[in-house]
């Protein structure tokens, strides 16, 4: 069940990834470097102190970004072109000692998972941005920020409940797809059109 298990830790850290990849890439590096575990295939690269710094490094600033009401719809919506290949990656990065014929669909799958955590929380995060402030967007961070190192951790440690997990967030995925759309696409014009230096709030209140 060696597969099962790699297959459950690339997918279960491409969907991390698409919820805050910095953590979940801090997460497989550390763990690797103080020996807790053996990551497989490529992600072995990331036990490199440099890689591991630079990830942490990030992960503070999105710590503190995400906390912000209206940036931390900006930094989801650049965000989008970062998480969902690197979700790609990472589930690429860890099947490649399988078989080509699960790697190429593992990646594709990958991305998918984390377009799929993107997208949820960049819809959590544009409907918060209309409740009071700052608590939403605090408890939405520390929340998410939780079910990437939890996640993360299941991924490595517990292939079985990460694999049920993620049956479980598709299921509900599927059912609220639509309104996921809708929120993501109502965040990219407000975001533009704050860069055309109109109001966010006002922006997003119209096209949603």
């Amino acid at each position: 069940m060696e597969w099962f298990s790699t297959l459950s830790l690339a997918l279960g850290t491409a969907w991390t990834s698409g919820i805050n990849l910095y953590a979940t890439v801090s997460v497989l590096g550390l763990l690797q470097k103080f020996g807790a575990t053996k990551l497989p295939g490529g992600l072995d690269v990331l036990d490199n102190w440099w890689v591991i710094g630079f990830a942490g490094g990030l992960y503070l600033i999105e710590f503190f970004a995400d906390k912000i009401p209206y940036v931390d719809s900006i930094w989801d919506v650049v965000h989008t072109f970062i998480r969902v290949p690197a979700g790609a990656i990472v589930a690429y990065a860890a099947t490649t000692d399988l078989d080509p014929s699960i790697t190429i669909p593992a990646a594709l799958v990958g991305g998918g998972l984390a377009f799929a955590s993107h997208g949820t929380k960049a819809a959590a995060r544009i409907g918060a941005n209309f409740s009071p402030e700052p608590v939403s967007n605090w408890v939405l961070s520390l929340v998410e920020d939780a079910i990437a190192f939890l996640g993360t951790f299941l991924a490595v440690f517990a292939p079985v409940i990460i694999a049920a997990v993620l049956g479980i967030f598709l299921i509900a995925f599927i059912w609220f797809f639509p309104k996921v759309i809708r929120a993501i696409i109502r965040l990219f014009k407000a975001v533009g059109a704050f860069f055309r230096g109109e109001s966010f709030e006002s922006v997003a209140r119209k096209a949603g």
